[in-house]
């Protein structure tokens, strides 16, 4: 039996990637609720060289967030399905929440698991403030050996970066 939705899965990391493995509760996603089970592995992903990885800090909620609607895009013309859900986990629930705040009418679901959705309200209470910095602005916006609170000028820019700028 065909499809009838597609499943857009972006992976957490971000620099980490979707194998091509056997995973369970795709299983389940494909044959329960009948969907084509779509994984993601956008710029900033491993596997793709020091450039691609390095092209994501600074970019976060853009060049991931392009790559997954395009991926979106062919398979939604290659299956000829416009139904779309989309779930993810840590920074793919992140993405979950950008690809719903920036393309509310393309999906008819989404379901976000521990997800990145206000850097400035996590930057100074979290155990991984370096990947607010580096994400949110760029590579070397961070300094290992001390700790700072952000700049003005930081927050704008982590709080444009993060999926709650679109409520």
């Amino acid at each position: 039996e065909a499809p009838e939705m597609i499943l857009l899965v972006p992976h957490g990391g971000p620099h980490s990637a979707i194998p091509t493995t056997f995973i369970p509760s795709y299983t389940f996603y494909a044959s329960y609720l009948n969907a084509a089970v779509l994984h993601c592995n956008y710029r900033g992903s491993i596997g793709f060289g020091q450039e691609s990885i390095d092209s994501l800090p600074g970019n976060i909620g853009r060049n991931d967030v392009d790559d997954c609607m395009e991926i979106l895009k062919w398979a939604q013309k290659k299956l000829k399905i416009q139904k779309v859900a989309v779930v993810g986990g840590s920074h793919g629930g992140f993405l979950t929440g950008h690809l719903i705040g920036q393309y509310p009418d393309t999906f008819f679901a989404a379901a976000m698991r521990n997800p990145v959705t206000n850097i400035p309200g996590m930057v100074t209470v979290t155990d991984i403030p370096d990947w607010c910095f580096i994400e949110a602005l760029g590579l070397n916006s961070y300094d290992f050996e001390s700790f700072r609170i952000p700049k003005p000028s930081e927050l704008i820019k982590m709080h444009e970066c993060s999926p709650v700028s679109y409520i």
